[in-house]
């Protein structure tokens, strides 16, 4: 079993054993792999095995994933790799493999070809993982931005105009919630007027706020 040793200047933090298909490590407490530290993004990177292998994914952070030193954003883990995030070093370890024979052909071990090889050969297959994220985004449906999409990219997304109407979009580990956070007059979610109690979001739902008509896309 592969497993990961998080240090912080050379102090051990913890041993995470890779036992999912997918684990993600951010700051947000949902994550399989919570590193609390304002220089790791809330939802970092994703770990995700693909035959015998993992990969690595940076899932657009602020400050960036690297490998060795390298900045990455998408790339195959051989064992005893050093992934930095912020000042955190976090080892990848494979059991029973020690990092100079890493179960490589002398061939293979010279050049990092053999690496390069397994990512493309694999790529077909990784772009089919959830690495790939559903496109979520806010769609116009009336007014002078008709056909217009907003991509909903951030933790917390607001739509409106401030001071007059305005309403927040949350991404939460399984779910989008929307909320009314400013304005006389309340949104309305399939119909229904909604408040600052968030309400739960699912593809093709309707609102409607200060009379321009959207529609939450998730797919």
């Amino acid at each position: 079993m592969a497993k990961i040793i998080v240090s912080l200047d050379d102090n051990l933090i913890k041993i995470v054993p890779l036992n999912k298909d997918r684990m993600t490590l951010g700051r947000r407490p949902y994550n399989d792999i919570v590193v609390d530290n304002l220089a790791v993004s809330g939802e970092h990177a994703a770990l995700q095995v693909i035959g015998h292998d993992y990969f690595i994914e940076d899932l657009n952070s602020t400050n960036g994933t690297y490998i060795n030193e390298q900045k990455i954003k998408r790339q195959i883990l051989k064992n005893g790799d050093t992934i930095e995030i912020g000042k955190y070093a976090i080892k990848y370890v494979l059991d029973g493999v020690t990092s100079e024979s890493a179960a490589l052909s002398p061939a293979s071990a010279s050049s990092g070809v053999h690496d390069e090889k397994l990512v493309e050969e694999k790529r077909p297959l990784f772009e089919q993982t959830k690495f790939a994220e559903a496109y979520v985004a806010i769609k116009i449906l009336s007014g002078a931005s008709t056909g217009k999409e907003l991509p909903l990219v951030k933790i917390v997304t607001t739509i409106g105009k401030p001071g007059e109407a305005v309403i927040a979009i949350t991404k939460r580990p399984k779910s989008y919630m929307v909320a009314h956070v400013e304005g006389a007059t309340r949104p309305s979610l399939n119909g229904v007027s909604f408040g600052i109690d968030a309400v739960p979001l699912k593809n093709g739902d309707l609102f409607e706020l200060a009379g321009t008509a959207m529609q939450f896309i998730q797919n």
